[in-house]
């Protein structure tokens, strides 16, 4: 079964929101570590980074199916 147009759309449309959320989570963990933050903070701004970057993969994917040759 293949997404419509439609949800292709919505789905990329949440890939590029995830990717700019993945991009936002590492410029704020490098302004960071760089005021020489809490450790624990950061710590947790990398778990926060990690559950993106795992949403992001599924999303994609979705988008691109695995397929079995």
């Amino acid at each position: 079964m293949t997404p419509s147009d439609q949800d292709q759309a919505d789905l990329r449309l949440q890939f590029a929101k995830l990717k700019q959320d993945h991009a936002d989570f590492d410029a704020a963990i490098e302004a960071m570590i760089k005021t020489g933050c809490n450790p624990l903070q950061i710590q947790r701004m990398k778990k926060k980074k990690l559950a993106v970057k795992d949403r992001l993969q599924k999303v994609e994917d979705q988008i691109i199916p695995d397929i079995i040759a």
